[in-house]
């Protein structure tokens, strides 16, 4: 080969090298910048781990956590503002409704010690717990569990005017609140049913559904018809198809215009 023709053959060469590497300049994406800003935040008192519905917290249920300052709701508590002692306060306090780990803690999700028991810590303001005897047959076969929401039937005997004995049905409440079968308050992860052995159900109500339950307890047998989720709605429980009036201290029921005996409150 010829000397010009190996110097012209080397420049080619260079040339397509610098070629390449200008054109993998000029596609190659660029560097990515970091910019550091800075976000004030507020030590928050949350949960330390889960902290299930009646569970009795200590100091070590909660720990501290850096939140935007920001995000902190009035109802949070905070370190800044006197959270050491507020935490000392909260010790033996009861747990109102569950809590996830990392959970902002509120006083409001909380009872202290002294303030009632569990049940009374979770019973919305204004409603009644009471509670009714319950069997497997009249309970869906024992797949009722806290927080299911039911219908509640009265199954009672009655005589006609012609002295025949007669079964009555009556729907007394709808889309009721079960709020403990048994002594069981939360269902447990995995459990897909209640106690067999429990023998009550603890209904949500209000005052005037409370007395209309205690009554019906001594009238008959209670059904409990469980609702699907799909029903549910907003509306708190209503009163069914059986009428009870109240006049001087006595409950008269009335069923389909027809007036039956007369129950004492008192």
């Amino acid at each position: 080969m010829k000397r010009a023709q190996l110097i012209g053959f080397s420049v080619a060469i260079v040339a397509a090298g610098l070629a390449y590497y200008v054109a993998s300049a000029l596609v190659r994406p660029p560097e990515p910048i970091t910019v550091e800003k800075k976000i004030d935040s507020t030590d928050v008192l949350v949960a330390a781990t889960d902290i299930p519905v009646g569970d009795i917290v200590n100091e070590g249920s909660f720990r501290w956590m850096a939140w935007p300052t920001e995000a902190v709701s009035p109802a949070y508590i905070s370190k800044n503002n006197g959270g050491g002692q507020t935490v000392h306060k909260l010790s033996g306090s009861i747990a109102r409704a569950p809590m996830l780990a990392g959970e902002p803690i509120t006083e409001s999700k909380l009872i202290k010690a002294g303030q009632g028991g569990v049940l009374a810590a979770i019973l919305p303001q204004g409603m009644r717990a009471i509670s009714t005897k319950i069997r497997s047959e009249t309970a869906a076969g024992s797949l009722i569990l806290p927080n299911d929401h039911v219908d509640v039937i009265l199954i009672r005997h009655v005589r006609d005017r012609a002295g025949n004995d007669q079964n009555v049905v009556d729907t007394l409440f709808r889309n009721v609140r079960v709020m403990a079968i048994g002594q069981q308050i939360q269902t447990k992860e995995g459990k897909k049913a209640a106690d067999i052995s429990a023998t009550t159900a603890t209904l949500e109500l209000t005052p005037r559904q409370a007395e209309m339950m205690a009554l019906a307890n001594s009238m008959g047998d209670i059904t409990l018809s469980l609702r699907s989720v799909a029903d549910l709605t907003s509306d708190p429980a209503r009163a069914g198809g059986l009428d009870f009036k109240v006049k001087d201290n006595s409950v008269r029921v009335v069923r389909y215009g027809a007036k039956s005996r007369v129950y004492g409150v008192n």
